[in-house]
C-alpha cells in the first residue's frame, strides 16, 4: 500500500508538472483559434507583418524558412490582400542582417520597395509585435510564419492589442526533423511569451514613432 501510494503521488506531481509547464503553449493555442488562415483564405488587410530568422550562409538570401514567409507575404501583395509589408527582425543578427535581405528578396519577387517597411529591431517575436504597435502605428495586420510558430505570434499580437490575424507560411527545403525540432522549441518558448505578455515587458529597442508604414500605404 505504501509503495502504491508513493507512485500515486508520483504520477499526480508528474501529472500537475506537465499541466503547469503545457499552460503557457495552452495560452496560444486558445487565444489564436479561429485567427489561423492559409495564404489562399486569409483576410484582407493594410500590413502584413514578416517575421524574421535565420538568413543562408551567404549572408545575401533568406534561409529556407524565411524564404517561405516572404513567399506568403508576396503572394498576399500579388492577391491585393495586403498593401505593406512590414518586414521585422534583427538587422545585427549572427547570421546577418535579417530586414535587409528580406526587403531585397522581395523587391526581387516584384514588391514594390515602397510598400516594404524595415524595422531591424524585431528582436523576438514579442519586440515585433509591440513596436509594430507603438513604433509603427500598426493597429490591426497579417502576420505571417510557420505553423509550428503561428500560435504563439497570433497570441501575442493580440495580447498587446493589435487585432491579427495569421497566415500560414510553407517551408520549402526543410526537412522534417528540422520542423519537429522547431515545433518543440516552440512549445517551451511559449513559457518565456506568457512571461513576456503577463508582465507587459518593453521591448528590448525602444524607437520613436515612424511614419513609414502610413507613407507605405499613402504610396499604393
Amino acid at each position: 500500500m505504501r509503495r502504491r501510494r508513493l507512485l500515486l503521488t508520483a504520477a499526480g506531481i508528474a501529472v500537475a508538472g506537465l499541466v503547469l509547464v503545457s499552460a503557457p503553449w495552452l495560452w496560444t493555442e486558445v487565444a489564436a483559434a479561429g485567427h489561423e488562415y492559409d495564404v489562399a483564405d486569409a483576410p484582407v488587410a493594410d500590413v502584413v507583418i514578416v517575421l524574421g530568422t535565420e538568413v543562408a550562409a551567404d549572408r545575401q538570401r533568406p534561409g529556407d524558412r524565411l524564404t517561405g514567409r516572404l513567399d506568403a507575404a508576396a503572394e498576399l501583395v500579388r492577391a491585393g490582400r495586403v498593401r505593406a509589408v512590414l518586414v521585422s527582425g534583427d538587422g545585427g543578427g549572427a547570421s546577418g542582417d535579417e530586414p535587409t535581405v528580406m526587403t531585397d528578396y522581395l523587391a526581387g519577387l516584384g514588391v514594390d520597395r515602397r510598400q516594404v517597411v524595415s524595422d531591424r529591431y524585431g528582436l523576438d517575436t514579442y519586440d515585433s509585435c509591440v513596436r509594430a504597435r507603438d513604433v509603427y502605428g500598426v493597429t490591426s495586420a497579417l502576420i505571417v510564419t510557420q505553423d509550428y510558430h503561428l500560435s504563439r505570434a497570433v497570441a501575442l499580437c493580440r495580447h498587446v492589442g493589435l487585432a491579427t490575424e495569421g497566415v500560414t507560411a510553407g517551408c520549402p527545403g526543410c526537412s522534417a526533423g528540422l520542423l519537429a525540432e522547431k515545433a518543440v522549441r516552440d512549445y517551451f518558448a511559449c513559457g518565456k511569451a506568457a512571461w513576456d505578455a503577463v508582465r507587459d515587458r518593453p521591448p528590448a529597442v525602444q524607437s520613436p514613432a515612424d511614419p513609414s508604414v502610413r507613407e507605405a500605404l499613402r504610396a499604393t
